[in-house]
């Protein structure tokens, strides 16, 4: 029987791999060997696609004349910077003596991609090849996914999903970076006062640089508009209480013109008005309404990675890319499970056996004020049977579940920096949250009557805090809304108040924010749509504009080429000079990839692709087609410009 190759990503997931399966080894450069493995890695990506050059010298020096650049074979190699460990590796694979690879590639459509082209590379070796996929790195996960490795053809869709992004991003960099080059970067260069320069195309990064400058240019036009509200302050008993106008077409005032909305005028000169003639009826106040509510808010769903890092930019103004290697270091050190998802829920498997989580949490040295939550749980006896709540949802997961606690891993706890610690204290309490009770609010209304104008108060204050115990730091109650509430509990339907005074209250409308580089994730996940409202988030999220994996990478590519500017105290992202400049010249060229649409169906189409739902050959002559369009549509543009042809 012959030997079984482990082949991870890192070395130190090797590591991992070869201490659980007690692969104890000589220890040779690039590899563990024992009686029965060998387990080596790659260094992230060993193998890359090559330049056109490659395929013709000529090709070497930018020419309109050969593009479109569409190959009918694509070519590869090996980056020459890892070329020692790529030999490593090949050798190991193509030795007489193995008979089984398992691919311990990270679980997702990059790591397939990484593995298969070292595959590729080393001949595509004739042995049995099993595809290990595992959520977190712990010794159960590792064994499990050993024992349940599936053949690797069961992965083929996922493999041509990956090819075809790598394809989709050399095609449209290297057409469209030519192409707007040879036309336009002379005159950029004169433009930022460059001696030279380039632009640099991507299918996701020029999306989300329109994104950036495009919300820049709704600030810098914005224009301020003021409105003035009309507020009354009413008295009963010894308690005053606020309220505010809003017109209706009963209102004897209702002048629709002069309104900003429901709730204010335009000009101050009308409330004031407004104020004068109130002032001056007869009349008393009187309350129309009282309504009395009760409402429970359940805890949020649990982080994907999108969701965390924008936690973590503005909790600790750290880079989604910062965020990403913290969370990554956790899953290595078998405290967090994988990182690079978009689930939000847990899978039904993983729900049934939850207890094992929660148990390596009671047992570990965490500190109190995150450990008191959990000891609260095991107190108050709350129920773990997540199966049949909104936590809990097979069709919403793809690769992976929701980024949680593995309860194990502890003996790398102590040794965690403040910020790490404090990143896994957010991923321990957003878990511990869910199987908290809902917290529960109180809501009082009431409509007033004040010499025939409606005026209205509200007030909400959290009566059972529930799982908000777990995800503040403090209690959110603020007393000035106990009072006010208390105070409006206490007023009945006919009660009359006394008018105290009736008074503007002076607002203005504020431009749009600009994105941060947490928010930004956000946008990107929802297909450049920032929608603040976490719930909302969750409703229409689909296909977003690149993928879990490689969006903080994005950013950080953007803010290294110049194209957008970071300011690391804030998080705050603006476009610098040389960004808004590509931004005009691509939306005069090909507008298209400044649609955050048109980029999200590409990443739907690579999804589709991976789910077998539409064969990889459609979408590469759909993908061919839009670049060969696209480049012949601009050269004829050009040349009716140049020589009315």
């Amino acid at each position: 029987m012959g030997k079984k190759v482990i082949i991870a990503e890192k070395p130190s997931v090797a590591k991992e791999f070869a201490k659980v399966l007690n692969v104890n080894g000589v220890s040779k450069n690039g590899y563990i060997e024992s009686n029965d493995y060998i387990v080596t890695w790659c260094v992230g990506h060993l193998v890359t696609m090559s330049y056109p050059e490659c395929y013709d010298e000529k090709l070497r020096y930018w020419n309109l004349s050969t593009l479109p650049f569409i190959p009918k074979e694509y070519k590869y190699e090996v980056i020459p910077a890892v070329k020692s460990q790529f030999d490593i590796v090949c050798n190991i694979l193509n030795r007489e003596d193995v008979d089984t690879i398992y691919v311990c590639t990270d679980s997702g459509r990059e790591g397939e991609y990484i593995y298969r082209l070292v595959d590729f590379m080393a001949g595509c070796p004739n042995k049995n090849k099993k595809r290990v996929w595992i959520d977190s790195q712990t010794e159960e996960a590792i064994l499990n996914g050993i024992r349940d490795a599936k053949d690797i053809k069961e992965y083929d869709n996922l493999s041509d999903s990956a090819y075809l992004r790598a394809k989709e991003d050399y095609l449209i960099g290297i057409n469209f970076s030519r192409l707007l080059s040879l036309g336009y970067a002379n005159s950029l260069a004169k433009s930022i006062n460059e001696e030279r320069s380039a632009i640099s195309i991507g299918r996701v990064m020029t999306c989300v640089m329109g994104m950036i400058v495009s919300r820049e240019r709704e600030i810098r036009d914005f224009k301020k508009v003021n409105f003035y509200k009309i507020q009354a302050d009413l008295k009963k008993d010894d308690e005053i209480v606020n309220s505010e106008w809003k017109s209706d077409e009963n209102s004897k005032l209702y002048t629709p013109a002069s309104l900003y909305n429901e709730t204010g005028f335009k000009k101050k000169e009308d409330a004031e008005k407004f104020i004068d003639i109130l002032n001056k009826k007869e009349g008393e106040v009187t309350v129309l309404d009282v309504s009395k509510k009760t409402s429970k808010e359940k805890a949020p769903l649990l982080f994907n990675l999108a969701e965390i890092q924008n936690e973590c930019t503005k909790k600790f103004k750290i880079t989604p890319d910062d965020t990403l290697q913290i969370i990554q270091e956790l899953y290595e050190k078998k405290l967090v499970t994988y990182p690079r998802t978009d689930a939000r829920v847990l899978s039904s498997a993983v729900a049934k056996e939850i207890s094992k989580n929660l148990n390596g949490l009671a047992k570990s040295n965490l500190e109190e004020n995150v450990k008191k939550h959990l000891n609260k749980m095991i107190s108050e006896k709350y129920s773990i049977k997540l199966e049949k709540t909104k936590y809990v949802d097979d069709s919403k997961i793809t690769d992976h579940y929701a980024i949680i606690p593995t309860g194990q891993g502890f003996e790398n706890y102590k040794n965690l920096d403040e910020l790490k610690r404090n990143i896994y204290h957010l991923i321990v309490k957003r878990f511990l949250a869910i199987f908290y009770p809902q917290a529960e609010f109180a809501k009082v209304s009431v409509t007033f009557d004040v010499k025939g104008e409606k005026f209205y108060t509200s007030g909400k204050v959290c009566q059972k805090p529930g799982y908000l115990e777990v995800l503040k730091d403090e209690k959110q109650d603020d007393k000035k809304e106990e009072v006010s509430i208390e105070g409006l509990s206490k007023i009945k339907k006919g009660d009359a108040l006394i008018l105290s005074e009736l008074k503007i209250k002076e607002g203005e409308t504020t431009p749009p924010s600009r994105y941060s580089s947490g928010s930004i994730i956000l946008a990107m996940e929802n297909a450049g749509k920032l929608i603040e409202d976490e719930a909302l988030r969750e409703q229409i999220k689909g296909s977003g504009i690149g993928t879990s994996a490689t969006r903080a990478e994005i950013i950080k590519k953007l803010i290294n080429i110049n194209y957008i500017n970071l300011n690391n105290k804030t998080q705050i992202l603006t476009p610098s000079i040389k960004g808004e400049k590509i931004y005009d010249i691509v939306r005069k060229t090909i507008p298209d990839m400044l649609n955050p649409e048109l980029t999200a169906s590409w990443e739907k189409g690579l999804t589709m692709v991976a789910d077998g739902t539409i064969k990889s050959e459609e979408f590469q002559a759909k993908l061919e087609d839009y670049v060969r369009s696209k480049v012949v549509k601009y050269k004829k543009a050009r040349n009716e410009y140049l020589y009315g042809m």
